[in-house]
């Protein structure tokens, strides 16, 4: 999959919007696309590598996905709650798909209707 195709997934989920919220902030964050549903994010990547994506996910499965090769902690952000996913082929396609639609699920559901 490649990066257009990963963004245009992301963006395929309802009330789903982007914004690269790091790019005054941080100086090796720049590049930092992220993928948010409402206002709470559920997924992102680095624009200028597009070597791993981090999502959010579900704390009762987050150790035995780690067991798989190319899922990992995250760099910066709760290891309970979120996940790294290598993009360069050790996950297929299909399961980063299924864990973005899971990450999106997760977020949303837990947003008010208003804040969509």
């Amino acid at each position: 999959m490649d990066i257009e195709e990963f963004r245009a997934y992301c963006l395929s989920f309802p009330h789903t919007h982007e914004g690269m919220p790091f790019q005054g902030f941080f100086k090796n964050s720049r590049s930092i696309l992220v993928f948010y549903v409402g206002k709470k994010m559920f997924s992102f990547f680095d624009i200028d590598k597009f070597d791993y994506c981090t999502l959010k996910c579900d704390p009762e499965v987050i150790e035995t996905l780690r067991e798989h090769n190319g899922i990992q902690k995250p760099f910066n952000l709760s290891w309970k709650h979120w996940i790294s996913v290598a993009l360069n082929g050790d996950v297929s396609d299909e399961m980063v798909k299924d864990l973005v639609k899971k990450s999106y699920a997760l977020v949303s559901a837990g947003l008010s209707k208003k804040s969509t």
